[in-house]
């Protein structure tokens, strides 16, 4: 699926490309430890993806694989995630024995970002009844060549412990482990720019 057409998203895009990592999301680690009752999942995960990665549509780094296969929501330089409200969606919604645990991975998270400026990566995910046919490389691709043209590295915290070998195929290479207490494993990543 080398050829999978990849696309910016546009505001009209949003709720599909939420309910796309809503749904890539449903088996990863880090997601169902924080929201491990399903109903709770299904109605928070969507906030989480909005305030986490919302903003990467507005400033036209939102990336969509035809028919909405997959999305991968980047912010540029200089722009974060909304901090505040997903401490909030954690305080109000997580089981009260993860929330310490999720504030010390959202810690450590912030202690590994990169200084300089860089293209973040908060949440690509495919719909699980298509995964395995390339649509997270071409996601990748896409994005990672915006990267090099700008010179810019690129960062990102794996999750989900099957994705690493996907981004290190893209040049990605691990800065360590985030792990506090009862949480899964949180790889967080960087890949340099590719010279011209």
């Amino acid at each position: 699926m080398a050829d999978a057409k990849v696309h910016i998203a546009t505001s009209r895009d949003e709720a599909t490309l939420v309910d796309v990592i809503t749904l890539g999301f449903t088996s990863d680690p880090m997601a169902r430890w924080s929201f491990p009752n399903a109903h709770t999942y299904l109605r928070c995960m969507p906030d989480v993806v909005r305030a986490f990665g919302g903003k990467a549509i507005d400033h036209g780094s939102a990336y969509y694989v035809e028919g909405y296969a997959g999305a991968a929501l980047w912010l540029p330089p200089g722009v974060e995630p909304d901090s505040e409200r997903l401490v909030a969606l954690m305080q109000t919604h997580a089981p009260a024995h993860v929330v310490p645990d999720s504030m010390g991975v959202f810690e450590r998270m912030g202690a590994f970002h990169p200084q300089e400026p860089c293209w973040y990566l908060p949440l690509i995910a495919v719909d699980p009844s298509v995964q395995g046919k390339g649509h997270g490389s071409a996601l990748l691709r896409e994005a990672l060549a915006r990267c090099d043209r700008d010179g810019l590295p690129a960062y990102l915290e794996s999750s989900n412990p099957r994705n690493i070998t996907l981004y290190q195929r893209h040049g990605f290479e691990a800065l360590g482990t985030i792990q506090v207490g009862s949480s899964p494993t949180v790889t967080p990543m960087l890949r340099r720019p590719a010279r011209a």
